[in-house]
């Protein structure tokens, strides 16, 4: 990972990258620029999120049965209000909302691109204060254009993915973007109110040691991951010594922790939950695709997470990312050969 010491805003990194494709139509260019004006309206929000009356419960539950946060409405209503109102992106698809959100107008039924997005994770840590992001996912549409965005359009594979990435809201806030070409990271400068750009060409370390995982669901997770957590904590001194247990349970935060540090990320299926709990369409497709760009793996514990078809639009997966050593690692426990 190299720290960029000159300054270039999220604006001028996308314009750059848009000279290298003299074909290319700018529209991608313009949905990220929109992103982030979108994440620095919730970025305010979040860092005064305990003198105003945005704190707790909204008083509904999503389609996943979990409570509403106040803030999780005002981000969700902020990122399809910017993005309805640009010129480059057909609809959405959203964690709080049932179903997809077209926007079904001229512009936007031409456009080329259509986004997923779970606009706050880690929303149950609001009210104590511990870090939250947004993850995002870019898909080019399947639908004719210049009609409206369709189902068909959201439900694609990750590996059809055009761009994804996080916003993450903590000691600072950050914009982290993945295209095929590479992950870069961009840094909120509140004096300027502009993402500059300050992890450029992020790759995620081979090997780590960090490992994040719910340990009060252990005796619910199958036995071949149980083997591997044992394992991380029974490792000795000649192999690097026990691998150190971080669990924030935001998860934007525990990855981006270890896509910088390297560490492995599980959020295995249970006994009650065998499927997971994680949306594939708006947290493990984004974060896997972004992780794999840098250099890691993800898995679901039987195949790649990228190449699983999705059938509906909340579907939920189990998730194993993170670098590819200790990926590597896990699957001789849960796939031997």
């Amino acid at each position: 990972m190299n720290i960029n010491r000159r300054i270039q805003t999220l604006d001028e990194f996308t314009i750059q990258q848009l000279r290298a494709f003299p074909q290319a139509t700018g529209e991608l260019s313009m949905l990220l620029r929109d992103i982030g004006l979108a994440s620095k309206r919730v970025n305010v929000e979040v860092n005064k999120a305990g003198l105003v009356d945005i704190l707790g419960d909204a008083g509904s539950v999503n389609v996943q049965g979990e409570d509403v946060k106040k803030l999780d409405v005002f981000a969700n209503n902020q990122f399809i209000g910017v993005l309805k109102h640009g010129i480059s992106c057909a609809g959405v698809g959203s964690e709080e909302n049932d179903d997809i959100v077209v926007f079904d107008d001229e512009v936007s039924n031409n456009s080329k691109y259509v986004m997923l997005m779970d606009p706050l994770d880690g929303s149950g840590n609001i009210d104590v204060n511990v870090s939250i992001g947004t993850i995002f996912s870019i898909y080019r549409r399947v639908s004719e254009r210049g009609k409206p965005c369709t189902i068909e359009d959201f439900l694609q594979p990750g590996n059809k993915q055009v761009a994804a990435g996080y916003v993450i809201y903590g000691s600072s806030t950050m914009l982290v973007y993945a295209t095929k070409r590479g992950v870069n990271g961009f840094t909120l400068d509140p004096s300027i109110g502009e993402f500059c750009l300050s992890h450029a060409d992020i790759q995620c370390p081979p090997t780590g040691k960090i490992y994040s995982v719910n340990h009060g669901n252990f005796f619910q997770y199958q036995d071949e991951v149980r083997k591997y957590i044992n394992g991380c904590q029974a490792k000795d001194k000649n192999s690097g010594g026990p691998y150190t247990q971080r669990y924030i349970g935001s998860m934007v935060a525990d990855v981006h922790r270890n896509l910088m540090k390297g560490g492995i990320f599980m959020y295995p299926g249970t006994t009650d939950k065998p499927k997971g709990k994680l949306r594939l369409l708006y947290e493990c497709n984004p974060l896997a695709f972004m992780v794999e760009v840098a250099g890691g793996k993800a898995t679901n514990g039987q195949q790649r997470i990228l190449d699983v078809q999705p059938t509906e639009l909340h579907q939920r997966s189990p998730l194993f990312i993170g670098s590819k050593d200790m990926m590597e690692e896990l699957e001789t426990f849960i796939n031997p050969s």
